[in-house]
Formats: structure tokens, sequence, C-alpha cells
């Protein structure tokens, strides 16, 4: 896909990821509507600061009005709230489960009709490596990674027909205010992670692997599950 000229739509554009997304699409000449829950926030100089809440499906469908010239959504707006699926507390699972998971779904089902009706386009999903590594005390992150993983495969094959290419992308810890808590030595760049995801769009890569980590996890899938018996 050809990102100059493209009409993007990118969620949680006011930091990390997200802002470097926007910011280096603006750099290769496409027009750039920055979705946040408070529009305000995004600063960026070129891009449209646009109201997204990806759990109020109002705010979607009002959106897609708005942004009715978009020919690329990434979503990108996330939560990581630590719980575990058995100890947690269930109200945070459903709300990463809401925010990870149904919130593209909205977006998707939103944006899809726009972005055939303008020719056809791309979607990114920002997945993870914990779409496919699941440790019990990022449990309810984890699940909802591997959902968004696959329906980032469903949607492929149902956008496919309406000239629309989704493609996921995965990565490990990035220097972004979600891994505050990770030693330095242990993140990648959120620049260098937005400069993959770009190259992935405009090469039609279906999955971008950013960084070691999830290269070497999405290798090892075909292992055999590890016992915890002694």
């Amino acid at each position: 896909m050809e990102l100059k000229n493209a009409v993007a739509v990118v969620t949680g554009a006011n930091r990390g990821l997200g802002r470097h997304l926007a910011a280096q699409l603006v750099e290769r000449g496409a027009k750039v509507y920055g979705a946040a829950r408070r529009p305000e926030t995004v600063d960026l100089p070129g891009v449209i600061p646009l109201r997204v809440d990806v759990t109020d499906e109002a705010s979607i469908r009002e959106a897609a009005r708005v942004a009715s010239d978009a020919t690329l959504l990434i979503n990108n707006a996330g939560i990581s709230t630590g719980a575990s699926l058995i100890g947690g507390d269930v109200a945070e699972v459903r709300r990463e489960m809401e925010t990870n998971f149904f919130g593209p779904l909205a977006t998707i089902r939103s944006f899809a009709p726009v972005i055939e009706g303008n020719g056809g386009g791309g979607v990114l999903n920002v997945l993870s490596v914990l779409s496919w590594l699941h440790p019990a005390g990022l449990g309810s992150y984890a699940a909802s990674k591997a959902a968004a993983w696959a329906l980032t495969g469903a949607i492929r094959d149902e956008l496919a027909p309406r000239g629309i290419a989704v493609s996921a992308l995965h990565v490990g810890y990035m220097d972004t205010d979600m891994a505050a808590g990770v030693p330095a030595d242990q993140k990648v760049a959120a620049a260098d992670v937005a400069t993959q995801a770009l190259y992935g769009i405009e090469t039609g890569l279906p999955e971008i692997l950013a960084d070691e980590t999830s290269r070497y996890v999405k290798q090892s899938l075909s292992a055999a599950p590890q016992s915890n018996a002694d």
C-alpha cells in the first residue's frame, strides 16, 4: 500500500507507539487523523485530532463519519492492567478484553466500509509477542492479544475481497509508558518499531515481527508445551 497521499486513522496517537506512527505517516506524505479519548492531547504538527474511545461504539461511528476519506486504519490503542486470570479482578480482565479485542473489532466494523468505499486500503492491528506467549502474571493481557491475533487472521480473509489488506504487528517490550518498569536494555525504541510497521504496510506483510523476541517466539510455536509436573 502506498503511504504517500494515504489517509490514516491512528488510535492512541497521543503517546507511545501511536504518536511515532502518526508522526512518521505525516513525514511520508499521508493525511493523518490522530485518535484519542482526549483529542486535545494530540498535539503533533500536521495531525488532525479525532475523538475516539475504542470502548464506546458511538464515538467510533462518529469518527468514521468525520474521517470519511480514510484508507488506512491503525488499531494501536490498548491497555495492560497486569491482571492474572485466576487471582485478578475480573473487572480488569473484562476491561482489557473490551479495549484490546472488542475495541479493534468495533473500529474495523465501522471503518471497513469507509476504506472500501474509498477504493480499498489497509488495516494494521498492533498486537504483541504475548499473542503467542502467555505468562500467568499477564494472563488477562495475553488472552486479549491472543484473541486479537485470531481476529486479525479472520478479518484478513474476510476483507481481502473488499480490497483491504490486513497486517498484524508483534513486538515485545517497547520504550513506552506501558513498559516503564522494564530495564532499558530489554526494550526496543518505539520509533524503530513504527518504521518497521509502516514498511510492513507498504510491502503488504501479513505479519510484522518487530524485534528478536517476537521472531524467536513465533519460530517456537511448534514446540511442545512445557509441563508443570516435577
